[in-house]
C-alpha cells in the first residue's frame, strides 16, 4: 500500500477537524543541555518544517523528531500540533502509524518507502541535521565561515545531493537551519526552527 498525496491530505484534514492526536511537546524524560558542538549531543529534539516533492506527490507540514542513539520518535503534525504521521524506532523495530493504521518492519527507511512511496534517507538525516557527515558522504564545498555548503552522499540507487542553505546557533552549537536534499525526482527541504540537545532526566 502506498500513501498517496490525496490520502495524506485526507488524513491531514481529518486530523485538523477531529483534533484527535497527540500534541507535540518535549518529552518529560529529557532535559535541555548546552553543548560546544552538535556531535556532543547523544540525544536531541528537532522542531521545524519538512517539504517533500516528488514526481507524484507534494506536501509540506511540521516535523518533530526526538533522536536517541538506539531510538527515534518522528512525527509529522498539523499547525495545531496534531499528529498526522508517526514513525518510531526502538530496539531494531520500526513502527509507522498513519490514517489510523499501524505498520511494522525491521527497517524504518524501507517501511516508509513501502507505505508512502517517499524515498527519504532516514539513516543519514540525523547526521545532516546536526551538520555532520557519514562514511558515504563527500563534501563538495564549504562556506567562508568553514561550515559545509554542499555534499554528495553515495547511494546504490542514486546519489543524494545535500545543500546546507543556512546555519544557526542552537543549544550552544552551530547547526543547519535549512537543508535541501535531492536526487532525480525527489526533493526534500527540512527547516529547523528549534534544535535542542537533551539528556535523559535522572530518576
Amino acid at each position: 500500500m502506498r500513501l498517496s498525496a490525496s490520502l495524506f491530505h485526507i488524513a491531514f484534514i481529518t486530523a485538523v477537524l477531529l483534533l484527535a492526536g497527540c500534541s507535540v511537546t518535549p518529552s518529560d524524560d529529557f532535559i535541555p543541555m548546552t553543548v560546544k558542538n552538535a556531535a556532543q549531543a547523544k540525544a536531541w529534539e528537532l522542531q521545524g518544517k519538512i517539504a517533500v516533492k516528488t514526481s507524484e506527490d507534494k506536501f509540506s507540514t511540521n516535523i518533530y523528531w526526538l533522536h536517541q542513539p538506539a531510538a527515534n520518535d518522528l512525527r509529522l503534525t498539523t499547525v495545531l500540533g496534531t499528529t498526522v504521521l508517526s514513525l518510531k524506532t526502538d530496539q531494531g523495530m520500526a513502527t509507522l502509524e498513519v490514517d489510523g493504521k499501524i505498520y511494522r518492519d525491521s527497517n524504518a527507511q524501507n517501511l516508509l518507502k513501502a507505505i508512502s512511496g517517499w524515498s527519504i534517507p532516514l539513516e543519514s538525516l540525523p547526521l545532516w541535521i546536526t551538520g555532520q557527515i557519514g562514511n558515504n558522504d563527500n563534501i563538495v564545498s564549504y562556506n567562508p565561515d568553514g561550515t559545509i555548503k554542499q555534499l554528495i552522499s553515495h547511494d546504490p540507487q542514486a546519489n543524494w545531493s545535500v545543500s546546507f542553505l543556512s546555519w544557526h546557533h542552537q543549544s550552544g552549537a552551530l547547526v543547519p537551519k535549512l537543508l535541501k536534499i535531492e536526487r532525480e525526482n525527489v526533493q526534500i527541504k527540512i527547516q529547523s526552527n528549534r534544535w535542542t540537545a537533551v539528556a535523559a532526566r535522572t530518576k
